[in-house]
């Protein structure tokens, strides 16, 4: 047996991709994909986590290994093609709440992250987390995945300038003089183009076009020295490692800063892996998802991981939806990608030439490929329609999956209970009702 054929005998017998109807090509080049979509947070967490006092190369250090370490860790316990980072939202909750408006030393708030992380591994190892998906209707679950859908297209047309900022009318288009927008349409339509034509890798390659036609019309910058390329030293987290102050975040409270920070993650985490499973296909028709256990076991200790090394929580990334949509099945995609982001400690300088307007228009697809799963929603009954319509709905326009889920469960629940049929409603929709209520109005 050739060496070859061993390796790929060990990765067949690691992440079953002949059985998931995929390729090692396809795998590769999924990862590849979803790094592309999500290297982004490498410059963005720790340009928020610096305002927290957090020093800027431990947060860039404390990126990069938890995204690595978490993203390979899923792919080889779960076989989910799912990359795991440092998560928007969650670090500016972590900044600008926790550390901002209460004014707690991000000691006390890497404290409050590593608790939580406790809190999700207990929750999980006794079936409540599972318990908590599984009591979710499909409806809802497919509204889901059509608001991340939702929630993924705004991202892109915020970061491809197409959709701006407006004082009268809050949104407004941007400018067609402006040649980020211009290029991020033209990759829009490239990358429509070549999925239209069934070509697999139509994600990176239009990201890679854009990305050499803006370096040629000089609207990003072109590599032009070694340092461009090659990093010269390599970040530390010698300043953040096992600075956590749990003693700090009890003594704060638990209800005010970790029940918030564990609603917050662990309905953002679950309403993400509910829509990305369902769209690479590990989802039944009942609803029930083939090795969640094992994925929420990774996120739980990641949260923990996280608040080791320096960083706020890591979580699910939706981005991960592109390496879903051109062809990524198993955990092989998510182990590419947590290697991208160990090559990255060597690479950052090329992780930064991608610019945003080059990955936008991939997450713009993204979301209108997400929207085929709104034909699983009732629509002919109000009490099913009505709240999947607002846990759709209040994903990009609050800027949050974790809001939109809860809008709909709160939703869900009292829809039921006013119009009679209550015994339609179990006992843990109730429970996760009443939690995103006391969550809203603690945070409000």
């Amino acid at each position: 047996m050739s060496e070859a054929t061993a390796d790929k005998g060990l990765l067949e017998r690691l992440f079953a991709i002949k059985a998931q109807g995929s390729s090692v090509k396809t795998e590769l080049m999924s990862g590849l994909t979803t790094f592309m979509a999500m290297c982004y947070i490498i410059l963005v967490n720790p340009s928020i986590l610096q305002q927290s006092g957090i020093p800027l190369e431990a947060a860039v250090a404390a990126t990069i290994w938890t995204a690595a370490l978490c993203s390979i860790a899923m792919g080889i316990c779960a076989n989910y093609p799912v990359a795991l980072a440092p998560g928007m939202g969650l670090n500016a909750f972590f900044t600008f709440y926790v550390c901002g408006t209460l004014g707690l030393p991000w000691q006390t708030a890497l404290g409050a992250v590593f608790i939580s992380g406790v809190v999700f591994f207990i929750l999980t190892v006794t079936k409540l987390r599972q318990l908590i998906i599984d009591s979710v209707p499909i409806g809802i679950k497919a509204a889901v995945v059509v608001g991340i859908g939702m929630f993924i297209a705004c991202i892109g047309l915020q970061s491809s300038g197409i959709v701006v900022a407006d004082p009268a009318t809050k949104i407004a288009m941007g400018s067609v003089a402006d040649p980020k927008m211009l290029l991020s349409m033209a990759g829009l339509v490239i990358i429509a183009v070549l999925l239209a034509l069934k070509v697999r890798a139509a994600m990176i390659i239009g990201i890679l076009i854009i990305t050499l036609v803006g370096m040629i019309l000089g609207v990003s910058p072109a590599p032009t020295k070694i340092s461009d390329v090659f990093a010269l030293s390599l970040p530390s987290v010698a300043t953040t490692f096992l600075q956590m102050d749990l003693l700090g975040a009890v003594h704060y409270g638990l209800l005010s800063v970790i029940f918030t920070f564990t609603v917050v993650e662990l309905f953002d985490n679950i309403g993400t892996l509910i829509g990305l499973t369902r769209a690479a296909g590990l989802m039944d028709d009942q609803g029930h998802i083939k090795n969640i256990d094992r994925a929420l076991t990774v996120d739980s200790v990641g949260t923990m991981l996280s608040a080791v090394v320096g960083t706020s929580t890591v979580t699910s990334y939706v981005e991960s939806a592109t390496g879903v949509k051109a062809g990524g099945r198993t955990g092989l995609t998510a182990v590419t990608v947590g290697i991208c982001f160990l090559l990255a400690f060597i690479l950052a300088p090329v992780a930064a030439l991608i610019p945003a307007y080059a990955t936008a228009p991939t997450m713009i697809i993204v979301g209108a490929l997400m929207m085929n799963n709104v034909t699983a929603v009732n629509f002919s009954d109000y009490t099913e329609s009505i709240p999947a319509f607002l846990t759709i709905i209040m994903m990009p326009l609050t800027y949050s999956i974790a809001n939109g889920f809860g809008v709909g469960f709160i939703s869900f629940c009292l829809i039921k209970l006013f119009t009679g049929r209550y015994k339609e409603v179990s006992v843990v929709m109730w429970v996760i009702a009443l939690t995103f209520a006391v969550s809203f109005i603690m945070r409000s």
